[in-house]
């Protein structure tokens, strides 16, 4: 569209302009009606055609201009804007007070004056933008500023261990989880770094986490959006990322115990995955009895391992030679540790083969 208007607006000005000049041409040079009339004419049709193809030309360098200034735009966000507008003000503020004096001296004083305002705007403008975490922490302007919310709650910001995971998906598909969920570019960044590691293990992470993002896209109750807002003075993910949740008011969601741990010493809240799914583990208590499949020999003499559904590990008792069968075992005690529960079984009594 801005082409279109470019080119008619040049063509019109260029054709008024050869008009102009085969007016004057005919003024001096030209006499006779019908000779006037032809050179009126092609003035008119020359302008007309340089004006046709300049608009082109013109009106596709505004529209690459609009088009990479439109890019720049979406990619500050607005709490980038809403600081560094601050900033400017303060600047230009702080230049007038020694600029009032400089006034008295004329074109110097003009020109210092001029320089003092640039300098501190810029200044300003650079630590409003740079600190914009700081201070929106300060005056308490995180879920109002730059923040991401879907029916008066915030949103939630998914890290790179969430998303490689995967879980979130059966999670978010089951109705426990909604509404929007922010990816930082640095994060898909850190993605796409994975997905295309040389180490096997790595890569298949990687694009694991890519079909997370992928999958979480097609649910219906949950909207997916990446944004740009970054802070270059930082740079470790993590520490962006506790920025990021302070600065929007949003829930982090990690499974990186480091993260969990810094984020909440930060007063940062979070959602971890790996706590939901030991909050619902079912509870076995000593003395009941269940069913297991003994998969591989355990560690010490005689102990078999079988794991439950939700992946709790049980150890069985003189449970070796049944690797392979599915046994029916009565729990005698349970372990906690960090890394989940353990549960020791005795093969019960009545137990046999399916």
């Amino acid at each position: 569209m801005i082409v279109i208007i470019i080119r008619f607006t040049t063509i019109f000005a260029c054709s008024y302009g050869g008009y102009r000049v085969a007016d004057l041409l005919n003024r001096r040079y030209v006499d006779g009606h019908v000779l006037s009339v032809a050179v009126l004419a092609t003035g008119t049709v020359l302008g007309f055609l340089v004006g046709y193809v300049l608009g082109g030309v013109l009106g596709r360098k505004a529209a690459d201009l609009l088009g990479r200034l439109e890019s720049l735009v979406f990619r500050v966000s607005g709490a980038t804007v809403f600081f560094g507008a601050l900033g400017l003000i303060g600047g230009f503020i702080i230049a007038l007070l020694p600029s009032i004096a400089l006034f008295r001296f004329g074109v110097p004083g003009y020109i210092i004056s001029l320089f003092l305002f640039f300098i501190s705007g810029y200044i300003c403008m650079r630590v409003g933008i740079v600190k914009r975490s700081e201070l929106s922490a300060m005056f308490n302007l995180g879920p109002g500023l730059g923040g991401y919310t879907t029916g008066g709650q915030t949103g939630r910001l998914l890290d790179t261990s969430v998303i490689i995971d995967g879980r979130i998906v059966d999670i978010t598909k089951a109705g426990f989880l909604d509404g929007t969920m922010i990816v930082p570019r640095f994060i898909l960044h850190e993605l796409q770094t994975i997905a295309d590691s040389p180490d096997t293990l790595k890569r298949n992470r990687g694009r694991r986490g890519l079909d997370t993002l992928n999958a979480l896209q097609k649910i219906d109750n949950v909207r997916v959006e990446i944004t740009d807002q970054d802070f270059p003075e930082l740079t470790d993910v993590d520490s962006k990322l506790i920025a990021l949740s302070k600065l929007t008011g949003m829930v982090l969601m990690t499974n990186d115990y480091n993260l969990n741990r810094i984020a909440e010493i930060q007063g940062v809240k979070i959602l971890n995955i790996n706590e939901l799914a030991n909050a619902v583990k079912p509870v076995i208590l000593p003395g009941e009895t269940f069913t297991v499949k003994i998969i591989r020999e355990g560690k010490e003499p005689g102990q078999g391992v079988g794991y439950l559904d939700d992946g709790t590990m049980v150890v069985i008792q003189e449970g070796k030679d049944r690797v392979g069968e599915e046994v029916k075992v009565v729990a005698t005690s349970i372990l906690q540790t960090p890394a989940g529960k353990m549960i020791f079984t005795d093969i019960a009594d009545d137990s046999a083969e399916d």
